[in-house]
């Protein structure tokens, strides 16, 4: 790694915003840790990064295993810039048969939570580690509007898990300060990835999400990229412990109406 340039870690790196965002990384010069558990995908991008003048070491990995996380990040004695991306979508919503609260697969919930959660704090506490020691950083978390209010269309355990993640950010925020790093994240809405399905979902379920978003479209990760990078920015300097938020207006609609809700003559019930 080049000494005179920034190293940036990106989790989660392979594809969607992780790849959006090594792909900026690399092509403003900054040395790259690329993480991410699809090795194929990650040797991909590898050779998509040649093009660029940036150092790239990639490592093939579980974020959800600890040991792995300490072998490939304990050798930096400095990172400037951690992009914690890393994340899954996985499990039904509570207006389909296996997604609501007494229905819903334990095992989906355990690995939402593992990776989403378990995952993000392994990468975080390892971070923040060299970060403190070197007394500057800056960290920048892919949170999600579904951790910051009810959204019928995501499943509970992803919906739990961005809601901690953010909860993460905002107490961290107050510990870091105090050694020169800074932490934010950003909130975004649907996005056209991997972990949403919008590659793959039917034109239903598609018109479904679209109805909820003002802009009447999901972002591309692209579009996403220069929010994450002006918190990782030294410009961004007074800037920690804050949920900036992407999601094409999303935010001021509800996702369904109550009639659409799951219910059992839930009028009764409340008279």
């Amino acid at each position: 790694m080049a000494a005179s340039r920034r190293l940036v870690l990106v989790t989660g790196a392979a594809s969607g915003i992780g790849r959006a965002l090594a792909m900026a990384a690399a092509a403003e010069g900054e040395d790259l840790l690329l993480l991410d558990k699809d090795g194929p995908e990650l040797e991909r991008l590898s050779n998509a990064l040649s093009q660029y003048d940036s150092d790239v070491t990639c490592c093939e990995l579980d974020i959800t295993d600890r040991a792995q996380v300490e072998a490939a990040m304990r050798p930096i004695k400095r990172l400037d810039v951690a992009y914690l991306n890393a994340g899954i979508f996985a499990g039904g919503n509570m207006l389909g048969e296996h997604g609501q609260i007494d229905t819903l697969d334990p095992d989906v919930w355990h690995r939402v939570i593992d990776v989403n959660l378990h995952g993000f704090f392994n990468t975080l506490q390892v971070s923040t580690s060299i970060m403190k020691s070197a007394g500057t950083g800056s960290i920048v978390v892919t949170a999600s509007t579904s951790g910051m209010r009810a959204e019928p269309l995501a499943s509970y355990p992803y919906v739990a898990s961005k809601a901690a993640v953010i909860a993460l950010v905002r107490q961290a925020a107050l510990e870091l300060a105090g050694f020169g790093v800074r932490i934010n994240a950003f909130a975004p809405g649907p996005v056209r990835t991997n972990i949403s399905g919008s590659n793959g979902m039917d034109p239903t379920k598609q018109a479904t999400w679209d109805n909820t978003i003002p802009i009447g479209r999901f972002a591309e990760p692209d579009e996403l990229v220069p929010l994450a990078r002006l918190l990782a920015a030294p410009e961004s300097s007074y800037i920690t412990g804050s949920i900036m938020v992407a999601d094409g207006g999303a935010g001021s609609l509800t996702q369904v109406p109550a009639s659409a809700l799951p219910s059992a003559d839930i009028g009764s019930r409340f008279r």
